[in-house]
Protein backbone atom coordinates (compact mmCIF):
# COMPACT_ATOMS: atom_id res chain seq x y z
CA UNK A 1 0.00 0.00 0.00
CA UNK A 2 1.63 2.96 -1.00
CA UNK A 3 2.19 6.14 1.10
CA UNK A 4 1.98 8.47 -1.55
CA UNK A 5 4.64 9.85 -4.03
CA UNK A 6 8.07 9.73 -3.52
CA UNK A 7 10.84 12.47 -4.75
CA UNK A 8 13.09 10.92 -7.12
CA UNK A 9 16.03 10.30 -5.54
CA UNK A 10 19.51 11.91 -6.78
CA UNK A 11 22.65 10.45 -4.44
CA UNK A 12 25.09 11.69 -6.86
CA UNK A 13 23.52 15.36 -6.55
CA UNK A 14 22.92 14.79 -2.80
CA UNK A 15 26.78 13.79 -2.80
CA UNK A 16 27.99 17.13 -4.75
CA UNK A 17 26.23 19.41 -1.93
CA UNK A 18 27.68 17.37 0.76
CA UNK A 19 31.27 17.93 -0.76
CA UNK A 20 30.52 21.80 -1.48
CA UNK A 21 29.97 21.89 2.28
CA UNK A 22 32.83 20.23 3.57
CA UNK A 23 35.70 21.91 1.50
CA UNK A 24 34.10 25.65 2.06
CA UNK A 25 33.73 25.37 5.61
CA UNK A 26 37.56 25.20 6.03
CA UNK A 27 38.27 27.71 2.82
CA UNK A 28 36.32 30.41 4.51
CA UNK A 29 37.66 30.03 7.45
CA UNK A 30 41.17 30.01 5.97
CA UNK A 31 40.36 33.31 4.18
CA UNK A 32 39.79 34.87 7.64
CA UNK A 33 42.56 33.09 9.61
CA UNK A 34 45.55 33.13 7.49
CA UNK A 35 47.18 36.20 8.16
CA UNK A 36 46.87 35.97 11.56
CA UNK A 37 48.56 32.41 11.78
CA UNK A 38 51.28 33.65 9.38
CA UNK A 39 51.71 36.86 11.94
CA UNK A 40 51.70 34.98 14.97
CA UNK A 41 52.87 31.72 14.60
CA UNK A 42 55.68 32.12 11.26
CA UNK A 43 56.17 35.89 12.74
CA UNK A 44 55.99 36.94 9.15
CA UNK A 45 55.45 40.88 8.60
CA UNK A 46 52.79 42.75 6.74
CA UNK A 47 54.55 42.37 3.56
CA UNK A 48 55.31 38.47 3.63
CA UNK A 49 51.86 38.31 4.76
CA UNK A 50 50.39 39.92 1.97
CA UNK A 51 52.45 38.29 -0.39
CA UNK A 52 51.76 35.00 0.99
CA UNK A 53 47.45 35.46 0.20
CA UNK A 54 48.46 37.40 -3.41
CA UNK A 55 49.81 34.15 -4.34
CA UNK A 56 47.51 31.75 -3.61
CA UNK A 57 45.02 34.07 -5.34
CA UNK A 58 47.34 34.54 -8.57
CA UNK A 59 47.75 30.89 -8.72
CA UNK A 60 44.24 30.28 -8.15
CA UNK A 61 43.61 32.77 -10.75
CA UNK A 62 46.03 30.94 -13.29
CA UNK A 63 44.87 27.62 -12.86
CA UNK A 64 40.88 28.64 -13.21
CA UNK A 65 41.13 28.03 -17.25
CA UNK A 66 42.97 24.76 -16.86
CA UNK A 67 40.39 23.95 -14.09
CA UNK A 68 37.85 24.64 -17.04
CA UNK A 69 39.01 22.74 -19.88
CA UNK A 70 39.43 19.77 -17.39
CA UNK A 71 35.63 20.03 -16.25
CA UNK A 72 34.81 19.72 -20.34
CA UNK A 73 37.03 16.74 -21.07
CA UNK A 74 37.28 14.92 -17.87
CA UNK A 75 34.37 13.78 -15.00
CA UNK A 76 34.07 16.62 -13.57
CA UNK A 77 33.34 15.29 -9.78
CA UNK A 78 36.45 13.76 -10.28
CA UNK A 79 38.16 17.07 -11.19
CA UNK A 80 36.54 18.17 -8.43
CA UNK A 81 38.00 15.52 -6.57
CA UNK A 82 41.53 16.44 -7.27
CA UNK A 83 40.86 19.88 -6.23
CA UNK A 84 39.27 18.63 -2.98
CA UNK A 85 42.93 16.36 -2.65
CA UNK A 86 45.14 19.32 -3.03
CA UNK A 87 43.02 21.57 -0.58
CA UNK A 88 43.53 18.42 2.01
CA UNK A 89 47.35 18.64 1.12
CA UNK A 90 47.38 22.28 1.58
CA UNK A 91 45.54 22.50 5.06
CA UNK A 92 48.54 19.69 5.53
CA UNK A 93 51.17 21.69 4.79
CA UNK A 94 50.27 24.79 7.18
CA UNK A 95 49.84 22.27 9.86
CA UNK A 96 53.20 21.19 9.35
CA UNK A 97 54.74 24.84 8.43
CA UNK A 98 57.75 26.26 10.10
CA UNK A 99 58.62 28.84 7.50
CA UNK A 100 57.43 30.60 5.09
CA UNK A 101 58.74 28.69 2.39
CA UNK A 102 56.50 25.94 3.68
CA UNK A 103 53.76 28.56 4.00
CA UNK A 104 54.14 29.14 0.32
CA UNK A 105 54.09 25.88 -0.69
CA UNK A 106 50.90 25.15 1.18
CA UNK A 107 49.19 28.62 -0.10
CA UNK A 108 50.09 27.45 -4.19
CA UNK A 109 48.39 23.65 -3.49
CA UNK A 110 45.27 25.59 -1.75
CA UNK A 111 44.95 27.86 -4.81
CA UNK A 112 45.11 25.60 -7.17
CA UNK A 113 42.81 22.71 -5.67
CA UNK A 114 40.44 25.84 -4.78
CA UNK A 115 40.59 26.36 -8.71
CA UNK A 116 39.84 22.61 -9.88
CA UNK A 117 36.95 22.24 -7.02
CA UNK A 118 34.77 24.87 -7.21
CA UNK A 119 35.11 25.52 -11.29
CA UNK A 120 34.65 21.39 -11.62
CA UNK A 121 31.68 21.47 -9.02
CA UNK A 122 30.40 24.60 -11.34
CA UNK A 123 30.46 23.18 -14.10
CA UNK A 124 28.90 19.68 -13.17
CA UNK A 125 26.01 21.64 -11.43
CA UNK A 126 25.71 23.56 -15.20
CA UNK A 127 25.53 20.06 -17.10
CA UNK A 128 23.15 18.41 -15.22
CA UNK A 129 20.40 21.37 -15.40
CA UNK A 130 21.42 21.64 -19.24
CA UNK A 131 17.61 20.54 -19.62
CA UNK A 132 16.14 21.61 -16.32
CA UNK A 133 16.01 24.68 -13.99
CA UNK A 134 19.75 26.42 -14.17
CA UNK A 135 19.36 29.13 -11.39
CA UNK A 136 17.83 26.94 -8.64
CA UNK A 137 20.70 23.79 -9.01
CA UNK A 138 23.15 27.32 -8.61
CA UNK A 139 21.11 28.10 -5.47
CA UNK A 140 21.29 24.94 -3.80
CA UNK A 141 24.73 24.78 -4.33
CA UNK A 142 25.49 28.20 -3.11
CA UNK A 143 23.19 27.84 0.13
CA UNK A 144 25.44 24.67 0.99
CA UNK A 145 28.85 26.57 0.79
CA UNK A 146 26.97 28.80 3.22
CA UNK A 147 26.24 26.30 5.38
CA UNK A 148 29.24 25.12 5.11
CA UNK A 149 30.83 28.46 5.76
CA UNK A 150 28.57 29.05 8.70
CA UNK A 151 29.41 25.47 10.09
CA UNK A 152 33.27 25.86 9.44
CA UNK A 153 33.26 29.22 11.70
CA UNK A 154 31.43 27.38 14.68
CA UNK A 155 33.93 24.47 15.05
CA UNK A 156 37.42 27.22 14.06
CA UNK A 157 36.15 29.46 17.29
CA UNK A 158 36.13 26.78 19.52
CA UNK A 159 39.09 24.09 18.33
CA UNK A 160 41.31 27.27 18.15
CA UNK A 161 40.65 28.34 21.59
CA UNK A 162 41.79 24.99 22.53
CA UNK A 163 43.33 23.41 20.15
CA UNK A 164 45.56 25.96 18.20
CA UNK A 165 45.97 26.24 15.17
CA UNK A 166 47.46 22.62 14.39
CA UNK A 167 44.40 20.95 14.94
CA UNK A 168 42.45 23.38 12.93
CA UNK A 169 44.26 22.84 10.07
CA UNK A 170 44.25 19.08 10.57
CA UNK A 171 40.60 19.17 10.72
CA UNK A 172 40.30 20.94 7.72
CA UNK A 173 42.28 18.89 5.77
CA UNK A 174 40.20 15.85 6.88
CA UNK A 175 37.02 17.55 6.28
CA UNK A 176 38.38 18.03 2.45
CA UNK A 177 39.80 14.14 2.21
CA UNK A 178 35.94 13.38 2.65
CA UNK A 179 34.79 15.67 0.11
CA UNK A 180 37.11 13.81 -2.11
CA UNK A 181 35.81 10.04 -0.97
CA UNK A 182 32.27 11.59 -1.59
CA UNK A 183 32.95 12.94 -4.89
CA UNK A 184 35.02 9.81 -6.37
CA UNK A 185 31.61 7.75 -5.75
CA UNK A 186 29.34 6.61 -8.26
CA UNK A 187 30.09 5.57 -11.92
CA UNK A 188 32.51 7.94 -14.30
CA UNK A 189 30.66 10.17 -16.62
CA UNK A 190 32.09 11.51 -19.56
CA UNK A 191 30.89 15.10 -20.03
CA UNK A 192 32.46 15.82 -23.42
CA UNK A 193 30.27 12.67 -25.26
CA UNK A 194 27.50 13.96 -23.21
CA UNK A 195 27.75 17.49 -24.55
CA UNK A 196 29.12 16.84 -27.80
CA UNK A 197 26.20 17.48 -30.10
CA UNK A 198 25.56 20.72 -28.27
CA UNK A 199 29.05 22.28 -28.33
CA UNK A 200 29.68 25.18 -30.88
CA UNK A 201 33.59 26.41 -32.38
CA UNK A 202 35.68 27.27 -29.88
CA UNK A 203 35.61 31.01 -28.80
CA UNK A 204 32.06 31.80 -30.31
CA UNK A 205 30.59 31.31 -26.58
CA UNK A 206 34.26 32.92 -25.14
CA UNK A 207 33.12 36.65 -27.25
CA UNK A 208 29.86 36.38 -26.55
CA UNK A 209 30.40 36.12 -22.88
CA UNK A 210 32.94 38.86 -22.58
CA UNK A 211 30.52 42.04 -21.80
CA UNK A 212 29.42 40.02 -19.04
CA UNK A 213 32.43 38.40 -17.61
CA UNK A 214 34.07 42.61 -17.97
CA UNK A 215 30.60 43.21 -15.99
CA UNK A 216 31.14 41.02 -13.22
CA UNK A 217 34.61 41.75 -12.72
CA UNK A 218 34.46 45.07 -12.57
CA UNK A 219 31.59 45.19 -9.89
CA UNK A 220 32.85 42.17 -8.07
CA UNK A 221 36.19 44.42 -7.67
CA UNK A 222 33.77 46.80 -6.19
CA UNK A 223 32.19 45.17 -3.83
CA UNK A 224 35.38 43.67 -2.48
CA UNK A 225 37.02 46.85 -1.60
CA UNK A 226 34.04 48.22 -0.09
CA UNK A 227 33.93 45.45 2.14
CA UNK A 228 37.27 45.38 2.71
CA UNK A 229 37.03 49.25 4.06
CA UNK A 230 33.77 48.58 5.51
CA UNK A 231 35.48 46.16 7.95
CA UNK A 232 38.14 48.63 8.82
CA UNK A 233 35.73 51.26 9.23
CA UNK A 234 33.94 49.41 11.82
CA UNK A 235 37.16 48.01 13.45
CA UNK A 236 38.90 51.42 13.88
CA UNK A 237 36.53 54.26 12.74
CA UNK A 238 33.63 52.59 15.25
CA UNK A 239 35.43 50.60 17.57
CA UNK A 240 33.84 47.14 17.61
CA UNK A 241 35.59 44.20 18.35
CA UNK A 242 35.24 41.38 16.53
CA UNK A 243 32.40 39.95 17.90
CA UNK A 244 29.86 42.98 17.66
CA UNK A 245 31.42 43.05 14.20
CA UNK A 246 29.75 39.65 13.31
CA UNK A 247 26.66 40.76 15.05
CA UNK A 248 26.35 43.34 12.68
CA UNK A 249 26.99 41.34 9.63
CA UNK A 250 24.48 38.29 11.33
CA UNK A 251 21.51 39.00 9.82
CA UNK A 252 22.79 39.44 6.04
CA UNK A 253 24.68 36.46 6.66
CA UNK A 254 21.93 34.16 7.50
CA UNK A 255 19.85 35.93 4.10
CA UNK A 256 22.55 34.78 2.12
CA UNK A 257 22.91 31.13 3.45
CA UNK A 258 18.85 30.59 3.35
CA UNK A 259 18.03 32.31 0.22
CA UNK A 260 19.37 31.12 -2.72
CA UNK A 261 17.86 27.67 -2.88
CA UNK A 262 14.51 29.75 -2.99
CA UNK A 263 15.62 32.82 -4.80
CA UNK A 264 14.81 30.90 -7.90
CA UNK A 265 11.04 31.28 -7.62
CA UNK A 266 10.95 35.09 -8.10
CA UNK A 267 14.16 35.29 -10.37
CA UNK A 268 12.59 33.15 -12.64
CA UNK A 269 9.30 34.81 -12.89
CA UNK A 270 11.50 38.06 -13.60
CA UNK A 271 13.79 36.64 -15.95
CA UNK A 272 17.37 36.52 -15.92
CA UNK A 273 18.13 40.58 -16.95
CA UNK A 274 15.25 42.03 -14.25
CA UNK A 275 17.14 39.88 -11.53
CA UNK A 276 21.15 41.30 -12.16
CA UNK A 277 19.68 44.70 -12.55
CA UNK A 278 17.55 44.57 -9.36
CA UNK A 279 20.86 43.28 -7.73
CA UNK A 280 23.13 45.76 -9.01
CA UNK A 281 21.20 48.89 -8.17
CA UNK A 282 20.61 47.11 -4.62
CA UNK A 283 24.23 47.28 -4.44
CA UNK A 284 24.70 50.97 -5.58
CA UNK A 285 21.93 52.30 -2.96
CA UNK A 286 24.38 49.91 0.02
CA UNK A 287 27.27 51.83 -1.19
CA UNK A 288 25.26 54.95 -1.26
CA UNK A 289 23.72 54.39 1.87
CA UNK A 290 27.24 53.88 3.62
CA UNK A 291 28.09 57.28 2.75
CA UNK A 292 25.25 58.39 5.19
CA UNK A 293 24.71 56.00 7.66
CA UNK A 294 27.31 54.92 10.34
CA UNK A 295 25.62 53.06 13.27
CA UNK A 296 25.69 49.63 13.40
CA UNK A 297 22.36 48.97 13.39
CA UNK A 298 21.51 50.88 9.78
CA UNK A 299 24.69 49.46 8.20
CA UNK A 300 23.42 45.61 9.12
CA UNK A 301 19.99 46.43 7.55
CA UNK A 302 22.00 47.82 4.17
CA UNK A 303 23.97 44.54 4.69
CA UNK A 304 20.97 42.37 5.12
CA UNK A 305 18.88 44.07 2.19
CA UNK A 306 21.97 43.66 -0.20
CA UNK A 307 23.08 40.10 1.00
CA UNK A 308 19.28 38.91 0.02
CA UNK A 309 20.20 41.02 -4.02
CA UNK A 310 23.57 39.16 -3.90
CA UNK A 311 22.06 35.61 -2.97
CA UNK A 312 19.31 36.01 -5.65
CA UNK A 313 21.38 37.28 -8.42
CA UNK A 314 24.44 35.02 -8.36
CA UNK A 315 22.96 31.81 -9.00
CA UNK A 316 21.50 33.91 -11.79
CA UNK A 317 24.63 35.01 -13.17
CA UNK A 318 26.18 31.65 -13.01
CA UNK A 319 23.28 29.70 -14.39
CA UNK A 320 23.45 32.67 -17.71
CA UNK A 321 26.95 31.77 -18.43
CA UNK A 322 26.27 27.93 -18.08
CA UNK A 323 23.54 28.48 -20.72
CA UNK A 324 25.55 30.70 -22.96
CA UNK A 325 28.65 28.19 -23.20
CA UNK A 326 28.18 26.74 -26.24
CA UNK A 327 28.74 23.25 -24.29
CA UNK A 328 31.63 24.07 -23.17
CA UNK A 329 30.18 24.87 -19.57
CA UNK A 330 33.47 24.06 -17.62
CA UNK A 331 35.44 26.58 -19.84
CA UNK A 332 33.07 29.36 -19.58
CA UNK A 333 32.89 28.93 -16.00
CA UNK A 334 36.35 28.81 -15.44
CA UNK A 335 37.00 32.12 -17.49
CA UNK A 336 33.55 33.06 -15.09
CA UNK A 337 35.15 32.66 -11.85
CA UNK A 338 38.69 34.36 -13.18
CA UNK A 339 37.07 37.16 -13.91
CA UNK A 340 35.36 37.57 -10.65
CA UNK A 341 38.57 36.58 -8.95
CA UNK A 342 40.52 38.93 -10.41
CA UNK A 343 38.26 41.40 -9.69
CA UNK A 344 38.70 40.67 -6.15
CA UNK A 345 42.37 40.61 -6.66
CA UNK A 346 42.23 43.95 -7.60
CA UNK A 347 39.46 46.05 -5.59
CA UNK A 348 40.79 46.32 -2.30
CA UNK A 349 43.88 47.65 -3.79
CA UNK A 350 42.11 50.16 -5.81
CA UNK A 351 39.82 51.18 -3.06
CA UNK A 352 42.32 50.92 -0.66
CA UNK A 353 44.35 53.61 -2.46
CA UNK A 354 40.98 55.99 -2.78
CA UNK A 355 40.23 55.90 0.91
CA UNK A 356 43.65 57.15 1.87
CA UNK A 357 43.63 59.91 -1.11
CA UNK A 358 40.09 61.20 -0.97
CA UNK A 359 38.34 59.75 1.86
CA UNK A 360 35.62 57.15 3.33
CA UNK A 361 32.56 59.03 1.04
CA UNK A 362 34.82 59.12 -2.10
CA UNK A 363 35.17 55.39 -2.02
CA UNK A 364 31.53 54.93 -1.12
CA UNK A 365 30.27 56.74 -3.91
CA UNK A 366 32.70 55.41 -7.03
CA UNK A 367 31.59 51.67 -5.78
CA UNK A 368 27.66 53.00 -5.47
CA UNK A 369 29.04 54.77 -9.36
CA UNK A 370 30.44 51.24 -10.37
CA UNK A 371 27.56 48.82 -9.28
CA UNK A 372 25.31 51.77 -10.77
CA UNK A 373 26.90 50.88 -14.15
CA UNK A 374 26.97 47.68 -14.10
CA UNK A 375 22.83 47.82 -13.75
CA UNK A 376 22.93 49.94 -16.81
CA UNK A 377 25.10 48.01 -18.97
CA UNK A 378 24.00 44.01 -18.28
CA UNK A 379 21.14 44.77 -19.79
CA UNK A 380 23.46 44.93 -23.01
CA UNK A 381 25.68 41.88 -21.64
CA UNK A 382 23.23 39.67 -21.16
CA UNK A 383 21.47 40.40 -24.71
CA UNK A 384 25.07 39.71 -26.82
CA UNK A 385 24.47 36.10 -25.21
CA UNK A 386 21.69 35.66 -28.21
CA UNK A 387 20.17 33.51 -25.61
CA UNK A 388 16.27 32.16 -25.75
CA UNK A 389 13.42 34.42 -24.10
CA UNK A 390 13.11 32.72 -20.47
CA UNK A 391 9.60 31.29 -19.96
CA UNK A 392 8.07 33.04 -17.00
CA UNK A 393 6.75 30.31 -14.87
CA UNK A 394 3.53 31.35 -12.96
CA UNK A 395 2.77 27.86 -11.28
CA UNK A 396 4.69 24.85 -9.37
CA UNK A 397 7.77 23.47 -10.96
CA UNK A 398 8.42 19.74 -11.31
CA UNK A 399 11.65 20.40 -9.75
CA UNK A 400 9.50 21.67 -6.67
CA UNK A 401 8.69 18.09 -6.16
CA UNK A 402 8.44 17.07 -2.27
CA UNK A 403 10.48 20.01 -1.20
CA UNK A 404 9.71 22.15 1.77
CA UNK A 405 13.92 23.26 2.39
CA UNK A 406 14.65 22.87 -0.68
CA UNK A 407 18.14 23.12 -1.27
CA UNK A 408 18.68 23.94 2.69
CA UNK A 409 18.79 20.00 3.21
CA UNK A 410 21.03 17.98 1.92
CA UNK A 411 18.79 14.99 0.27
CA UNK A 412 17.11 17.17 -1.55
CA UNK A 413 17.26 16.99 -5.55
CA UNK A 414 20.42 18.28 -7.32
CA UNK A 415 18.23 18.49 -10.30
CA UNK A 416 15.45 16.82 -11.91
CA UNK A 417 15.15 15.09 -15.18
CA UNK A 418 12.97 17.11 -17.01
CA UNK A 419 11.51 15.39 -19.57
CA UNK A 420 10.40 12.53 -17.57
CA UNK A 421 9.11 15.01 -14.42
CA UNK A 422 7.04 16.54 -17.77
CA UNK A 423 5.50 13.39 -18.68
CA UNK A 424 4.21 12.50 -15.20
CA UNK A 425 0.75 13.97 -14.05
CA UNK A 426 0.51 16.87 -12.08
CA UNK A 427 -0.78 14.69 -8.81
CA UNK A 428 2.88 13.98 -8.41
CA UNK A 429 3.02 17.83 -7.33
CA UNK A 430 1.28 16.42 -4.09
CA UNK A 431 3.46 14.81 -1.19
CA UNK A 432 1.22 12.11 0.50
CA UNK A 433 0.62 12.61 4.11
CA UNK A 434 2.68 9.94 5.43
CA UNK A 435 5.64 10.41 2.97
CA UNK A 436 5.57 14.19 4.16
CA UNK A 437 5.57 13.57 7.64
CA UNK A 438 8.46 10.97 7.30
CA UNK A 439 10.37 13.58 5.20
CA UNK A 440 9.65 16.31 8.58
CA UNK A 441 10.96 14.00 10.91
CA UNK A 442 13.78 13.60 8.99
CA UNK A 443 14.88 17.01 8.60
CA UNK A 444 14.24 16.87 12.11
CA UNK A 445 16.77 14.60 12.66
CA UNK A 446 19.46 17.19 11.04
CA UNK A 447 18.15 20.33 12.38
CA UNK A 448 18.49 18.66 15.70
CA UNK A 449 22.47 17.03 15.17
CA UNK A 450 22.85 20.81 14.15
CA UNK A 451 21.69 22.08 17.04
CA UNK A 452 23.23 19.62 19.75
CA UNK A 453 26.25 20.39 17.47
CA UNK A 454 26.03 24.20 18.04
CA UNK A 455 24.94 23.87 22.06
CA UNK A 456 28.41 21.80 22.17
CA UNK A 457 30.60 24.57 20.69
CA UNK A 458 28.46 27.13 23.07
CA UNK A 459 28.87 25.36 25.95
CA UNK A 460 32.90 25.03 25.68
CA UNK A 461 32.98 28.45 25.06
CA UNK A 462 31.16 28.82 28.29
CA UNK A 463 28.38 31.17 26.11
CA UNK A 464 25.60 28.37 25.71
CA UNK A 465 22.33 30.24 27.28
CA UNK A 466 20.55 27.11 27.45
CA UNK A 467 22.95 25.31 29.73
CA UNK A 468 23.88 28.46 32.10
CA UNK A 469 19.58 27.86 32.71
CA UNK A 470 20.28 24.21 33.46
CA UNK A 471 23.37 25.02 36.25
CA UNK A 472 22.93 28.36 37.55
CA UNK A 473 19.57 29.15 36.98
CA UNK A 474 20.44 32.19 34.77
CA UNK A 475 23.24 33.77 32.70
CA UNK A 476 25.89 35.88 35.21
CA UNK A 477 26.08 39.18 34.10
CA UNK A 478 29.77 38.82 33.26
CA UNK A 479 28.73 36.16 30.93
CA UNK A 480 25.98 37.80 28.71
CA UNK A 481 27.61 38.38 25.07
CA UNK A 482 26.62 37.76 21.75
CA UNK A 483 26.78 34.68 21.20
CA UNK A 484 24.78 34.00 24.66
CA UNK A 485 22.09 35.88 22.27
CA UNK A 486 22.41 33.79 19.39
CA UNK A 487 22.07 30.61 21.16
CA UNK A 488 18.79 31.91 22.95
CA UNK A 489 17.64 32.21 19.96
CA UNK A 490 18.46 29.15 18.15
CA UNK A 491 16.67 27.16 21.01
CA UNK A 492 13.89 29.18 20.20
CA UNK A 493 14.20 28.24 16.59
CA UNK A 494 14.42 24.46 17.62
CA UNK A 495 11.44 24.95 19.62
CA UNK A 496 9.20 25.79 16.85
CA UNK A 497 10.58 24.18 13.94
CA UNK A 498 10.10 20.18 17.03
CA UNK A 499 6.38 21.50 17.48
CA UNK A 500 6.12 22.30 13.47
CA UNK A 501 7.92 19.03 12.07
CA UNK A 502 6.36 16.64 15.17
CA UNK A 503 3.11 18.14 14.07
CA UNK A 504 2.86 16.03 11.07
CA UNK A 505 3.18 12.49 12.62
CA UNK A 506 0.56 13.51 15.23
CA UNK A 507 -1.97 15.11 12.01
CA UNK A 508 -0.73 13.87 9.21
CA UNK A 509 -1.69 15.89 5.85
CA UNK A 510 -0.31 16.12 2.79
CA UNK A 511 2.27 19.00 1.12
CA UNK A 512 0.04 21.04 -1.78
CA UNK A 513 0.88 22.96 -4.74
CA UNK A 514 1.05 26.46 -4.12
CA UNK A 515 -1.59 27.95 -5.94
CA UNK A 516 -0.69 30.07 -8.99
CA UNK A 517 -3.58 31.93 -8.92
Amino acid sequence: MSAGPKAPADPAGRRVLSAALLASAPAEVLDFLLPLWAGSTLGAGAFVVGALIAFEAVLSLIVRPLAGELADRFDQRRVAAAGAGLYALSFAGYALADSPVTAFVAAGLGGAGGALFWVALRAWTGQRAQDGDGTSAYGKLLSAEGQGAFAGYLVAFSVLERGGYPLLFWLGGAACSVAAGLLLRGPRQDPARAAAERRERRGAAERRLLPLMVVSAVTAAAEAGLWMLLLLRLQTDLGLSPNEIALVFAPGFVVFVLLPAHAHRLTDRLGRTPAMVASFAASALFAAGLAVVSTPPAIAVLWTVAAACFAAQIPVEQATVAAASGGRIGRAMGLYESARLAGVVVGPLVMGLLYEEAGWVAACVAAAATSALGALVVPYAVRSLGLARERKESGPRAGDVGERGEGTDMDTDMDTDMDTEAARPSAESVLGPKAHARKERRDWYLHTAAFALGQLILWALDSSWLVWQITDGGVPDGERGPLVWVGRIWLTVWVVDTLWSWSYTVWPREKKPKSSA
